[in-house]
């Protein structure tokens, strides 16, 4: 069931300083509950881990790695972890740059050759940061037919290469795998190295990450979970596709504890230079609500403090990677059921662990609102042109129906302040100076995205 946001699409896409130990128990013990409370409302299966500095505070596992034969998750299970792949893509570019081998502000032309004059003004630096124009492949049409096929590094670039760009190059900011996986291919005409080679090489074995590697759909992988996706009926085995074709735009596994190294060695300094690394870092082209793209890596700078993350999702996996730098805040959450859970518990074990305070569902208490009341906040509140919420009043009760969804009841439980019981999102409802309703703000999935009123 999809309420409010929409599903990701395949590879795809926030002053405590170190605790006392009694504070960093309690603390452990709030993040074990609130990721058991998505594993026991079965939109959660995988594993968790956070760390402060040196401390792991949360290591656990929840759920199932194989339904079918009833073998649990654990910390060591392998999961895919889809987009968060292109922060490796984009320190491996950083990488070469500081070895002289590429500049990521040249044409992708210039180790390309083949490239379409299309391209002739798209940089590396718009691929990684998805100013480049260039058509997202996993969008097209047919995409969920093809994805099922062998192909070669060719054939897929074939797929979009002779597309029209979506606009000019720097014009604006839009996802696309397309871009990373031009720069896979980049790295391997540049190094004439396969990407997963290159990646093992120069980072995983650096870095000890023994568990971490390119997914083979055919290998044989020790404690690789499988993965599942949400239906009507309940869970089901999730839609195939061919992992030959992620390549560095979402084809790596790994686990909680390799993913801890990565975080440790990428800004402790073991892989890039200070330079390179602040490159990566830099706050970058405005990109959603409250955050801009850096290089393969999200920043979100707010009254809380900085995040430097990226979630992913692909068939069967969700995956949601996050650091605090100024606390040394490292999360992870691995996930083999499809939905947005990675990514709202990602954000609230960040919560937690600066100290913050996340309330579950179950906890919120409604209050009642009289039907005259409730209509003050009915009507229609667009996110985009394409996405929009209408709220009605239907039996005293305030509904929310967003395009092309069904329509769901929202509780009050405070001033202007709402929340579904069928999902965890909240809804504030913000006035002007006047008192009157202008927008609404929906938090959901660790995500807060605004609505203006029609």
């Amino acid at each position: 069931m999809t309420v409010f946001r929409r599903a990701a699409l395949a590879f795809s896409p926030m002053a405590l300083l170190f605790a006392g130990t009694a504070a960093i128990a309690q603390d452990a013990s709030r993040m074990d509950e609130v990721v058991s409370a998505s594993a026991a409302e079965k939109t959660y299966m995988g594993a968790a881990l956070v760390a402060i500095g040196d401390d792991v505070l949360l290591d656990k596992a929840y759920g199932s790695a194989d339904l079918e034969w009833g073998i649990a998750n654990t910390s060591d299970t392998k999961f895919r972890i889809g987009s968060v792949t292109k922060q490796f893509t984009a320190a491996s570019i950083l990488l070469l740059q500081e070895r002289g081998q590429l500049d990521i502000d040249r044409p992708v032309r210039t180790y390309l050759a083949d490239s379409p004059a299309s391209w002739n003004a798209i940089t590396l630096r718009h691929l990684l940061q998805h100013t480049s124009g260039i058509p997202n492949l996993t969008d097209f049409d047919d995409f969920g037919t093809w994805k099922y096929l062998p192909t070669t590094r060719a054939a897929l670039i074939a797929r979009f290469s002779d597309k029209k760009l979506d606009f000019a190059p720097g014009e604006k900011w839009s996802y696309s795998n397309s871009g990373y996986l031009l720069l896979s291919a980049i790295i391997e005409e540049v190094t004439g190295k396969p990407y997963g080679d290159f990646v093992e090489e120069n980072i995983f074995a650096p870095l000890g990450m023994t568990d971490t590697g390119m997914d083979v759909t055919s290998a044989i992988i020790p404690r690789r979970a499988e993965g599942y996706a949400p239906s009507k009926d309940g869970i089901v085995n999730a839609d195939y596709v061919d992992m030959g074709i992620p390549q560095g735009a979402g084809a790596l596994y790994s686990t909680t504890g390799d993913l801890l190294k990565w975080q440790r060695g990428l800004f402790g300094g073991k892989i890039l230079t200070k330079e390179s690394l602040a490159a990566m870092t830099a706050p970058g082209v405005d990109a959603m609500q409250a955050s801009t793209y850096a290089l393969g890596l999200i920043r979100t700078d707010n009254e809380e403090g900085t995040l430097i993350w990226h979630g992913g999702g692909i068939e069967g996996f969700n995956a949601w990677l996050g650091h605090d730098p100024d606390r040394a805040i490292s999360v992870v959450v691995l996930s083999n059921l499809n939905g947005g859970a990675a990514n709202a518990l990602g954000q609230s074990l960040v919560k937690l662990a600066r100290g913050g305070d996340v309330k579950l569902t179950a906890e919120r208490a409604a209050i009642d609102l009289p039907a005259d009341r409730l209509a003050e906040y009915a009507g229609t509140y667009a996110v985009s042109d394409q996405f929009k919420i209408a709220f009605r009043v239907e039996d005293g009760a305030l509904l929310a129906q967003a395009t092309g969804q069904d329509a769901f009841r929202v509780f009050a439980e405070g001033e202007d302040r709402f929340f579904l019981k069928v999902v965890d999102a909240q809804i504030v409802f913000n006035r002007d100076s006047s008192g009157a309703i202008e927008s609404l703000t929906l938090n959901q999935n660790g995500n807060e995205t605004r609505a203006l009123r029609e």
